[in-house]
């Protein structure tokens, strides 16, 4: 089974990511022209209408570029909009293979982690525990203790 996503869902995440930069870019040039006519009330009204129009198509555009851009990262099933979840657990299956890679990739390069993988690549050795009985009152102590970690007498 192939995990890479496909040509079509590439080009549906990059196609929503412009619609999102040119909504942005909408928007936010009805804050400049309004700054740039600051005080001029010469056809206010259509400047207005044109400037509300102009942001709110930016909005929209900026909406259907992150569905765009949901669909095209999960894919129709893994974003919810087919309820199918053999569909969905497909759709997703390259991210969660790398996340998984990435968490295998940091626990490895943290030194207990490097431990626990060298530990399993190498026979599971066992380490003879040795403890020896305090004769005051029977608690287990290490080996090497001179006093009881109990009652704190002399072993």
């Amino acid at each position: 089974m192939d995990h890479n996503i496909s040509g079509g869902r590439k080009i549906m995440y990059y196609l929503g990511m412009v619609l999102i930069a040119i909504g942005i870019i909408m928007f936010l040039s009805t804050f400049l022209s309004s700054a740039a006519n600051f005080g001029d009330f010469h056809n206010f009204e259509q400047r207005a209408q044109q400037e509300f129009s102009r942001a709110v198509t930016g909005m929209i555009l900026m909406v259907a570029g992150s569905v765009l851009m949901g669909i095209g990262r999960m894919g129709v099933a893994g974003s919810g909009l087919v309820l199918d979840p053999k569909k969905a657990r497909e759709d997703v299956k390259p991210w969660t293979k790398m996340a998984g890679g990435m968490l295998k990739d940091a626990i490895e390069e943290v030194d207990v982690g490097k431990r626990i993988t060298d530990n399993k690549k190498s026979q599971n050795i066992v380490k003879e525990v040795i403890k020896i009985k305090c004769p005051s009152c029977g608690i287990l102590n290490d080996e090497d203790a001179k006093f009881c970690k109990d009652c704190g007498k002399g072993i």
